[in-house]
C-alpha cells in the first residue's frame, strides 16, 4: 500500500480530492459517524490512518488514547503536522506488522485501507485479539461490487448507465486506475468478508452499504449515478 501513497505525483493528486479536505467532505460520513461508540475515555486504534482525520475526531470526542498507524511516510508526515498532540500519536508500519497485544484497545477503526490487504482473515484475527472484551471493530472498505472488476467505471446502454461486475467469486489482486495512476487492491466477496469476521470471533452488529444522502442528491444531481451501485461497505462488529 505504501508504494503508491508515497509516490509524490499520486500524493499530490490525492490531496486535491474533495474527501481529502476533511470528514465532512466524505459522502459516507453521515452513515459512518453514527456507528462510532461513545468515545469518551476509550482507547482507539486507527488502521491505515492516512491524514489522521479520524484520529483527531476520536480525540475531540474525548478518547483517552489514540494511535494511528499507516505504511506511507508522506501520509504520516501530514498526519503528524496536523494532529500529533496528546492523546494522539502515530506510527509508520503496515497494518499486518503491528504488534497486536491482547485486550489493548476499546475501538479499532479502519477507513478505506483494508482493501489493500490480501489476507483479511489474518487482519481480522489480529484485530479481535487486540480488542478488549466487548470492544468494537468499525471499518469502511470498498464494496465487493466495486472491487470485483478491473475497470472501475460506469458504462451505458439503451437503458442508461450501468455498472459491470465480472469475476465476482474470483478473489485476489485487482490492478486498476485511480486518479490516473495504477493501483493494486484486493477483491474479497461479501460472504468472504463476513465469514472471516465470524470465524475470527466477532459478533456482527451493522452492515451498511454507503449511498449519497438525500441532501447531497438535492445539491448535486450528478450524484444520482451513485445509486446504481454501492461503492463502500461499512461494518460494525464486536468482540464478545
Amino acid at each position: 500500500m505504501s508504494g503508491i501513497y508515497d509516490d509524490k505525483s499520486f500524493f499530490c493528486d490525492y490531496a486535491k480530492m474533495e474527501r481529502s479536505q476533511g470528514l465532512e467532505h466524505s459522502g459516507e460520513w453521515y452513515q459512518l459517524e453514527p456507528l462510532f461508540p461513545a468515545l469518551k475515555g476509550l482507547s482507539v486504534l486507527d488502521l491505515g490512518c492516512g491524514y489522521g482525520w479520524h484520529c483527531d475526531y476520536a480525540a475531540r470526542q474525548g478518547a483517552s488514547r489514540v494511535l494511528g498507524i499507516d505504511e506511507s511516510s508522506l501520509m504520516l508526515s501530514e498526519a503528524r503536522r496536523r494532529f500529533e498532540r496528546p492523546p494522539v500519536t502515530f506510527r509508520q508500519l503496515p497494518i499486518l506488522d503491528y504488534e497486536y497485544p491482547e485486550g489493548e484497545w476499546d475501538l479499532v477503526f479502519s477507513n478505506l485501507a483494508l482493501h489493500y490487504i490480501e489476507d483479511l482473515a489474518a487482519a481480522f484475527s489480529k484485530v479481535h485479539r487486540t480488542l478488549t472484551r466487548g470492544g468494537v471493530f468499525l471499518f469502511n472498505i470498498e464494496h465487493p461490487v466495486f472491487t470485483a472488476g478491473v475497470r472501475q467505471e460506469f458504462r451505458s446502454d439503451e437503458e442508461g448507465l450501468y455498472w459491470p461486475v465480472r469475476g465476482y467469486f474470483s478473489e485476489g489482486a485487482r490492478t486498476t486506475s485511480f486518479l490516473g495512476h495504477s493501483v493494486t487492491k484486493y477483491h474479497h466477496s461479501l460472504s468472504s468478508i463476513v465469514d472471516s469476521l465470524l470465524d475470527a470471533g466477532f459478533s456482527l452488529e451493522r452492515l451498511v452499504e454507503a449511498r449519497p444522502s438525500v441532501e447531497a442528491l438535492r445539491a448535486d444531481e450528478r450524484l444520482r449515478c451513485e445509486l446504481e451501485r454501492p461503492i463502500m461497505l461499512i461494518i460494525r462488529c464486536r468482540r464478545t
